[in-house]
């Protein structure tokens, strides 16, 4: 009983933030539309069922998070913080990057996007590959930060002097895509469940979990910035060679 209690108490608090956040933008829209839009009936009607619509996407999603994300991210965690290998936690923790980069919503509409603002020069599938790819390799480092206990700032600040330094010869197109990079990809998925695995791996080694584990999302919002920087500098370099 005390369980069922729990549960309803979360999901009518989960529902209440969505809704007051729903709600807060629909009144914004109708502003908007009654003194300076003034679109079409249809139109309006469309945006006020897509938005409910949303709302409710966004309360399953939240739900879901709450009850399977977070603890089945922090049991992964905790089962890696086991191990005597280091190397296996960044091998997995590689593997878990890849794919939740991979499918990470905010990132497949980046490169649908860059593709379609570059007009097809600059291929969405080699942006989706390059921000997958260092995200798993950012947070394969990540764990093995967690494993030997490395401080932060010995990979944050070397990382973001590195990521200055490449903006300095890139070419500028890709510094707009690379720094958005970096926020697409700290979406849901990574400040959910990669997060999570995170927490749960640095409890199970014994260490402080605000200390060691918190951070890891810096590291994943790095990663694309120098992926795409580096994509970036590999299509200049090549284009140079062929001309």
């Amino acid at each position: 009983m005390a369980i069922m209690t729990d549960w309803l108490q979360q999901i009518g608090d989960l529902a209440l933030g969505v809704l007051v956040a729903v709600l807060l933008l629909m009144v914004l829209f109708v502003v908007f539309q009654l003194l300076v839009l003034r679109l079409p009936r249809k139109q309006v009607r469309d945006i006020l069922v897509g938005t409910t619509v949303a709302g409710v996407g966004l309360f399953l999603f939240l739900l879901g998070v709450q009850i399977a994300f977070l603890p089945f991210g922090q049991v992964i965690g905790e089962r890696l913080g086991e191990l005597s290998s280091p190397w296996i936690m960044a091998g997995v923790g590689a593997v878990l990057g890849l794919t939740t980069a991979w499918g990470e919503p905010a990132v497949r509409v980046l490169a649908d996007q860059v593709e379609e603002a570059s007009h097809g020069t600059i291929k969405g599938w080699l942006v989706l590959y390059s921000v997958s790819l260092g995200v798993a390799a950012w947070v394969a480092v990540g764990m093995l930060r967690i494993a030997y206990g490395i401080p932060l700032t010995w990979l944050v600040v070397p990382g973001y002097a590195l990521a200055i330094a490449m903006v300095m010869v890139c070419d500028r197109k890709f510094l707009g895509i690379a720094i958005d990079a970096g926020g697409v990809a700290t979406g849901p998925l990574a400040n959910t469940f990669l997060l999570a695995v995170a927490l749960g791996a640095a409890s199970a080694t014994g260490q402080d979990a605000l200390v060691v584990g918190l951070g890891f999302v810096a590291l994943i919002a790095l990663a694309p910035i120098l992926s795409v920087l580096a994509l970036g500098l590999v299509i200049q370099f090549t284009t140079k060679s062929k001309e």
